[in-house]
């Protein structure tokens, strides 16, 4: 062979060897997962979880980073830009959905941008006040809260967070008054909650449970549209206010251009590990309830919640802190 000819060869072993390896083998490295937030959240737990999972499942780690910032806008401009390879995955919540209207000039457009992978969980928020306000069900909160426009301060993780886009939604269906008073986290909203200085909050029901039943709140419902499994003595909001619907929910997404065979493998071990039962039960300790379906059925699932908040954050006139 000449000396030209063995060079060709050479060239294209070395082609070969650097480049990418079939979609069918993925994952032959690890992937990263990346949360919009600090570790310690139900966001963080969630994805944690399930990368323990999927690093069982598919024989490959799956790293949890955490990229806190701006609501999590930091970590999805990341995933944005990251290769469309299945190696960089984003986790989704209800904050990127309200995020595309509640921040007039973003880097990227979460529905064009990020192609749904699959939905994990949803967690519940709970319709907490405080025992000095005189109302032990939704009906009487909302006469209470009519005959006291403006009077009641709602505490919440922060503006534009789902706990206080919940609250306006509240405000909008029941046609209320009640000043938003935004907290740095959760922790600081349940803090003012307990010691009276608000008199309301739409709590994750995590946070709330113990503080329920341990009489220092009382909780009148739950937001999800039906009962919760964990407080099934609560009614749901939509039992007054029929339509009212909202949680926290939690999935996964990746770059547009991502091939699909790869979304579909992560769909499909999401959906088994929805199955498995000692996942489901450490899921249930986060008083959370499992999601799953199709790429599409997350899609939907975006795509609704981003327009109904769209709505919602016009109605109450919400600017990013």
């Amino acid at each position: 062979m000449k000396l030209i000819e063995r060079f060709a060869v050479a060239v294209l072993c070395v082609l070969g060897a650097a480049a990418p390896a079939p979609a069918r083998d993925y994952p032959v490295r690890p992937v990263h997962i990346v949360v919009g937030f600090p570790p310690g959240g139900t966001n963080d737990v969630v994805a944690r979880l399930m990368a323990q999972w999927l690093s069982v499942r598919l024989g490959q780690q799956f790293i949890v980073e955490n990229r806190p910032g701006a609501s999590s806008n930091i970590a999805t401009e990341q995933v944005v830009n990251a290769a469309p390879d299945g190696y960089t995955v984003l986790t989704v919540g209800a904050s990127n959905a309200i995020n595309a209207t509640l921040y007039d000039k973003l880097n990227f457009v979460f529905l064009r941008d990020i192609a749904p992978v699959g939905g994990i969980v949803r967690v519940p928020l709970v319709l907490d006040v405080h025992p000095s306000v005189p109302a032990r069900s939704v009906p009487e909160f909302i006469a209470y809260a009519k005959a006291h426009p403006g009077k009641l301060n709602m505490a919440s993780a922060g503006t534009g967070n789902p706990q206080h886009v919940s609250g306006e939604l509240f405000k909008m269906m029941a046609g209320i008054d009640m000043l938003h008073v935004p907290c740095r986290g959760e922790a600081p909203a349940l803090g003012d909650l307990l010691g009276g200085q608000v008199q309301v909050l739409f709590g994750g029901l995590p946070g709330s449970v113990e503080h329920y039943r341990a009489g220092r709140q009382r909780a009148l419902a739950v937001t999800t549209a039906t009962r919760s499994q964990v407080l099934p003595e609560l009614p749901s909001v939509a039992e007054f206010l029929p339509g009212y619907d909202t949680s926290m929910w939690y999935g996964f997404g990746v770059p547009k251009g991502t091939p699909a065979e790869i979304v579909d493998v992560l769909n499909r071990e999401i959906n088994a590990g929805l199955a498995d039962a000692r996942l489901k039960a450490r899921f249930a300790e986060l008083s959370a309830t499992p999601i799953g379906g199709s790429p599409a059925d997350f899609g939907r699932l975006v795509e609704s919640e981003t327009a109904m908040w769209g709505r919602v954050v016009k109605f109450s006139g919400a600017k990013p802190e």
